[in-house]
């Protein structure tokens, strides 16, 4: 049996110490996500899932404006370790803003040839994200790239819409950075395989 793909996910961690020594070419690891995105399964073919891929200072822009809007959510104490996470996050080499355009999960919800499955399509376009980012999280580890993944949203939703001009039909669902791995992951834990697979035969 061809474990490929098994062991990829095994490597696969959270990855908070990134770097931006990656010798990847910004360009190619562009039309690589896409490429990703584009061949994930969706429900009915539906293809709800948007990205947007942020480097150099738009992706800095990013965490800048992420550390503002929360510096007026938290207390001062809580925004001292909030600031430093923003910059963490700033080291990375860059991130991709995973977005679910909602308009599409509406016209298939509307749909009356697939009327039985009405109530459906939006948790399958949580599917599909839950699709994406896996496949792009685990494709940039096989390239040599560490991941972490973020939900500011939908604090930072509006105002990340309108600094890059984004149709107000898309949903943001993640924030994902990636970059060199300049520390290790954190060891894994599973719960017991008998709490949760079952076999009949």
């Amino acid at each position: 049996m061809n474990t490929q793909l098994l062991d990829l996910m095994k490597h696969r961690r959270t990855i908070y110490d990134l770097g931006k020594n990656v010798t990847i070419p910004q360009a190619d690891l562009y039309e690589y996500i896409k490429a990703i995105v584009k061949y994930t399964p969706t429900a009915f073919n539906s293809q709800p899932v948007r990205v947007v891929v942020l480097f150099n200072e738009q992706h800095d822009q990013l965490w800048d404006l992420t550390g503002e809007i929360l510096q007026d959510q938290v207390d001062a104490d809580a925004f001292i370790r909030t600031k430093a996470k923003m910059s963490t996050f700033k080291k990375s080499f860059g991130s991709i803003l995973f977005f679910t355009d909602m308009d599409v999960v509406k016209a298939y919800a509307d749909n009356p040839k697939i009327a039985t499955y009405q109530y459906d399509q939006y948790n399958w376009s949580e599917q599909a994200q839950g699709n994406a980012q896996f496949a792009v999280w685990t494709g940039l580890e096989e390239n040599g790239l560490g991941v972490n993944i973020q939900h500011y949203n939908p604090l930072i939703s509006a105002p990340v819409k309108a600094k890059y001009k984004l149709p107000s039909s898309w949903q943001l669902r993640a924030e994902m950075n990636f970059g060199s791995v300049e520390g290790t992951a954190k060891d894994k834990e599973f719960i017991e395989d008998e709490k949760r697979f079952k076999m009949f035969k």
